[in-house]
């Protein structure tokens, strides 16, 4: 498998339909394997050479599919850079992927000089964009108006195709180190449950840098469907985009979809075309699923388990037990059962296999599992024990092989789609001069699914007020990462080992909330 052949699939077999809608450009098949095939001459004029890194730094658009193609084409490795990062976190990453050229669009061609200023590595500095070029930069469209196509070097299966960073818990992101076959591997299973059928049309709200929408991108390719952009998530966007587009299939985030399904004027707009919404990333309640179930008669739901180092998809809770039916079987609380390319096991600390309806350690091998973590040997080592990818989560599969989460060893916080690793929230807390000691939990918050709750014991005689806090944070860290709550107490609980029993912390929050998994 090769991230590239749908691409190719969809030349030979349709050339003249709709690859990319993005604002008011369309393209077609042929002309996007064109394109693509340019872009990769590009760069490999710029000196770059297979198995080179490339940072792109973008807002969601045709452009940054034809980017990941065209560096999947000419052999080296996409590494796609959190758009909400704060330039710290996009230095790190950059550094640690040893990155030699970036890719960047308007809205992030600000951020040049000081990314070359902390990079010394970074040869090349590609725009992505529509305004002016930054100073120094290379001009995408330059690249492929100058450049004779190239053929694909035929990078495939094992090859490494991305480096996806994720948050880490020890206070830096981890890069997980996907090959072509994680990749394609996820979206073939994804493709089987039933999502994206042939003649769809998919729609990117959900990130283009995030693990979730890259396995959506996949399915599209691999379908040789119509790919529609939207550079942001806006609820009135996106019905607008359904309604243009004739959207058949998205992809969201529940705090997406909870906009969505309240927004006052989804009755009023044309969303029949729409025929699936896969969902995942983060816990959504029953109570939203059933709105959403209202406000969108006749739209599959679908919910996608899984994380950055399994390519995206352990499991799938399918359309039917969405249903007023399929809810009777009382298997909406879970995550699913395992797709058709992992195995998947809940084990305890020694990795046996715990009976039905015990809780432990989720665990799954298959061609979809990463490399491992990049310049991490340690965390590649603890992760990947015996064969298995251990995940972290706690859960426990019923009879039928339905597997409900309840917990996470990590203790990592789920917060509008995107990872929270609290020790690494700690770490920015811990630099304030008014903090003695501090704890970070995941607590339930309506809109994000969970929020960043922070415990504090202050320094003797000091104050602290949360938006304070706030703002220390986002000097080290993304704003998304930061505290959105805060209570000072006197000590912090502990266990008979000294460590903090975070379980007492949360245990107010959640004593009343389900706390099921997305």
């Amino acid at each position: 498998m090769q991230f590239t052949q749908g691409l190719h699939r969809a030349v030979q077999q349709k050339p003249d339909a709709v690859a990319t809608s993005c604002n008011d450009r369309v393209r077609t098949f042929a002309e996007t394997g064109d394109r693509v095939a340019r872009l990769a001459a590009g760069f490999v004029g710029l000196g770059l050479t297979r198995e080179s890194r490339i940072c792109i730094l973008a807002l969601n658009s045709d452009r940054y599919l034809e980017a990941y193609l065209a560096i999947a084409w000419m052999g080296a490795i996409s590494v796609p850079a959190n758009c909400r990062w704060s330039n710290a976190e996009l230095i790190y990453s950059i550094n640690d992927a040893d990155c030699t050229a970036l890719i960047v669009d308007d809205q992030f061609s600000t951020a040049v000089p000081a990314l070359r200023e902390g990079c010394p590595g970074l040869r090349e500095v590609i725009f992505a964009g529509d305004g002016p070029c930054p100073e120094g930069a290379i001009p995408c469209e330059a690249l492929i108006g100058n450049s004779p196509g190239i053929d694909d070097v035929g990078a495939h299966g094992n090859d490494l195709l991305g480096i996806f960073y994720t948050g880490g818990t020890t206070g830096a992101p981890k890069g997980v180190m996907l090959s072509h076959s994680n990749i394609c591997s996820s979206s073939l299973a994804m493709l089987a449950e039933g999502l994206f059928a042939e003649g769809a049309r998919g729609l990117h709200i959900a990130p283009m840098f995030h693990l979730a929408d890259m396995l959506m991108i996949g399915c599209l390719l691999l379908r040789g469907c119509e790919h529609v952009m939207l550079p942001h998530f806006k609820p009135d966007a996106v019905f607008s985009a359904i309604e243009e587009r004739r959207v058949t299939d998205t992809l969201v985030v529940p705090a997406m979809l909870q906009a969505l399904v309240d927004h006052p004027d989804i009755a009023k707009r044309d969303l029949g075309s729409l025929r699936n919404v896969l969902y995942g990333a983060s816990p959504a309640s029953e109570a939203l699923i059933e709105r959403a179930t209202d406000a969108l008669p006749g739209v599959g739901l679908m919910q996608g388990y899984g994380m950055t180092e399994v390519a995206a998809f352990l499991t799938a809770l399918p359309r039917e037990m969405h249903t007023p039916e399929g809810r009777k079987r009382n298997k909406l609380r879970s995550a699913g059962r395992a797709g058709y390319h992992v195995q998947l096991r809940v084990v305890d600390a020694e990795d046996r296999e715990v009976p039905r309806g015990t809780i432990g350690e989720i665990i799954a091998r298959g061609p979809n599992i990463m490399q491992g973590y990049l310049n991490k040997p340690e965390a590649t080592g603890e992760a990947l024990r015996n064969g298995w990818m251990h995940t972290g989560d706690l859960a426990y599969m019923d009879d039928d092989g339905y597997v409900f989460i309840v917990d996470r060893l990590k203790d990592m916080i789920i917060s509008g789609g995107e990872n929270v690793y609290s020790t690494e929230v700690e770490n920015a807390i811990a630099r304030h001069p008014a903090v003695a000691s501090c704890a970070v939990v995941g607590i339930p918050c309506d809109e994000m699914g969970e929020k960043v709750h922070a415990a504090i014991v202050l320094k003797s005689g000091m104050s602290l007020t949360l938006d304070e806090l706030r703002e220390h944070c986002r000097t080290l860290i993304a704003g998304y990462k930061c505290p959105r709550s805060l209570v000072i107490v006197d000590a912090l609980p502990l266990s008979g080992a000294g460590k903090i029993l975070k379980t007492a912390l949360r245990a107010p929050y959640w004593r009343e909330v389900d706390r099921a998994a997305g």
